[in-house]
């Protein structure tokens, strides 16, 4: 199975991240930020690549979508979250939230944004996708608060029984302390000794801020970083089986 992982920057970046999707085959995907909207679809299309487009250029029929929050619109609600897509059905799904909680007529620049959830699917074939869009802090050691969200992070991951693969821009490196939680896992971006998963096109420095774990129970092969402009983050994949 390929696996991908991208904060798709709420969708800034339209034909390149179609085109990607389109040219690439992937089996399961993890993205952060994207936008949706049931009541304002046909709208929110027009002004970003949303939930209804990526499925499209995905071609992916499993869907599941946790938002963080929701904005009102033109007279209607769009949403921004979580996504994992598959082509392997999903068995069942979880979602959890480890700093604040779901938030309706989120105003931008007046609520806070750090509400994070972590989202869970259980796919057929007995591989659990968890997918996580980290505690943002400026510096990329994170701080008191990312260790404490990253440690309910990590009670939730750790009671997971079998195959299971974390994807997530979140927003530390490696070296940070709120990575500990998670050193029951192996985080591919740390072992191929990757410095940078940010793309150039808003922020110019090196910060490895986007992983793939995966446990004991997976085999990770041919872990790569994407160099294609398709946000502010680059894309993250593996080949994975399962033990």
């Amino acid at each position: 199975m390929k696996i991908l992982q991208l904060n798709v920057w709420m969708g800034k970046v339209e034909g390149n991240l179609r085109r990607f999707l389109e040219n690439n085959d992937f089996d399961v995907i993890c993205m952060q930020e994207v936008f949706a909207s049931q009541s304002r679809e046909q709208h929110l299309s027009r002004l970003c690549f949303d939930l209804s487009q990526i499925v499209k250029a995905s071609r992916l029929e499993h869907i599941f979508f946790s938002p963080n929050w929701s904005f009102d619109m033109v007279g209607g609600e769009c949403s921004l979250g979580n996504l994992i897509l598959s082509k392997i059905p999903i068995a069942e799904t979880q979602s959890e939230f480890v700093h604040g909680e779901y938030k309706a007529h989120f105003m931008l620049g007046k609520d806070v944004g750090n509400n994070l959830n972590v989202q869970i699917a259980k796919l057929e074939n007995g591989l659990t996708v968890v997918n996580h869009h980290g505690f943002w802090r400026p510096d990329p050691m994170g701080d008191a608060d990312s260790v404490k969200a990253f440690e309910k992070v990590g009670n939730i991951v750790s009671q997971i029984d079998g195959p299971l693969v974390m994807c997530g821009d979140l927003n530390v490196i490696h070296n940070s302390p709120a990575m500990r939680p998670l050193d029951f896992l192996h985080d591919l971006t740390h072992e191929h000794q990757i410095k940078n998963t940010l793309s150039g096109l808003k922020y110019n420095g090196e910060v490895a801020c986007d992983h793939i774990l995966v446990n004991n129970f997976v085999q990770a092969n041919n872990f790569t970083v994407h160099p294609d402009l398709v946000s502010d983050h680059l894309a993250l994949s593996a080949d994975v089986e399962l033990i």
